[in-house]
């Protein structure tokens, strides 16, 4: 039987003693309701904030009015200073922030519905990557963007658990 990514970045957050917290704008809270399916999860993660207007996303996360306006809310740089902000308002080792559109239309930058930019700041560095998701619908696509955010973090975690010649570096 497959394991779902948020049951294995639950195995391998205990196993490496880390904590967790989620900002997420785009997704609009359905990372921290996976996270928190799973039975245990409070042992590992410690809170999940919907940042979705600008305003929250500088007062909740310190993410620069500057930025926001010289690159957008759905930027790469934006994805990255909301994972930073939240890892470091948390006091955890690991975050994970999700910013993107779900449309229905674009937005003034000429961004389509399906962009979404996955941000992870943890022991192992930062990391961000751009999603290009098919257009199917909101709620299809913060599902979507939401399933694919915890697929890159599970990744994420077990790189980082694994040390330069591949062995496992937590026991989990």
């Amino acid at each position: 039987m497959a394991v779902l990514p948020e049951e294995e970045i639950g195995r391998l957050l205990l196993a490496a003693g880390h904590r967790l917290a989620v900002a997420e704008s785009c997704t609009g809270g359905f990372i921290a309701h996976r996270l928190t399916n799973v039975p245990g999860s409070s042992r590992y993660f410690d809170r999940g904030l919907v940042t979705y207007s600008e305003r929250s996303k500088q007062e909740e996360l310190q993410v620069p009015a500057e930025l926001l306006r010289e690159r957008g809310a759905v930027s790469l740089e934006v994805a990255q200073a909301m994972a930073a902000g939240v890892r470091r308002a948390a006091g955890v080792e690991v975050a994970l922030a999700t910013t993107g559109l779900a449309g229905p239309e674009g937005d003034e930058r000429g961004h389509p519905v399906g962009l979404v930019y996955v941000a992870i700041s943890g022991p192992g560095g930062e990391e961000v990557y751009a999603l290009h998701l098919e257009n199917r619908g909101r709620v299809y696509l913060k599902a979507l963007a939401a399933y694919y955010a915890l697929c890159l973090l599970q990744n994420y975690l077990e790189a980082y658990s694994k040390d330069e010649k591949g062995r496992n570096r937590v026991e989990g």
